[in-house]
């Protein structure tokens, strides 16, 4: 919060930060990929006019984070699940937004292939919203 639109001299950096946090899994509080989806959401709002030429990278890695959300059978409770959820649509919300409906479009053949309700939700949501 503090650098504000200045984030974007350390976004390389970051990214790779990012990227490496959404992968793995860090235990059934999950608190790292919880504080980076917060995290992201704080570079996506003060960084936004540069999220267009990292919306391939970070789409593909939170829909992976998603996908392994809904199919991890460890001991995550489901209230950390669905908060996990919920910041990771969250995040491509705002992706959508700053990159004037991209990921919008991205989705529609990622929603219509997957039969996974849960994934299905989040694309939905982002769908949905204006």
């Amino acid at each position: 919060n503090r650098l504000g639109i200045l984030i974007v001299r350390h976004l390389k950096r970051l990214e790779r930060v990012i990227l490496g946090y959404l992968e793995v899994c860090d235990g059934p509080e999950e608190e790292a990929r919880l504080g980076i989806l917060e995290t992201l959401q704080c570079i996506i709002e003060h960084a936004w006019p540069r999220m267009a030429c990292r919306l391939p990278v970070l789409l593909e890695a939170l829909l992976k984070m998603i996908w392994d959300v809904h199919t991890d059978q460890g001991s995550t409770p489901e209230l950390v699940k669905a908060t996990l959820l919920q910041g990771a649509t969250e995040c491509l919300i705002l992706l959508d937004r700053c990159c004037e409906g991209q990921v919008k479009v991205l989705l529609e053949g990622v929603y219509s292939s997957c039969e996974e309700n849960c994934v299905r939700e989040c694309i939905r949501k982002v769908q949905e919203n204006t």
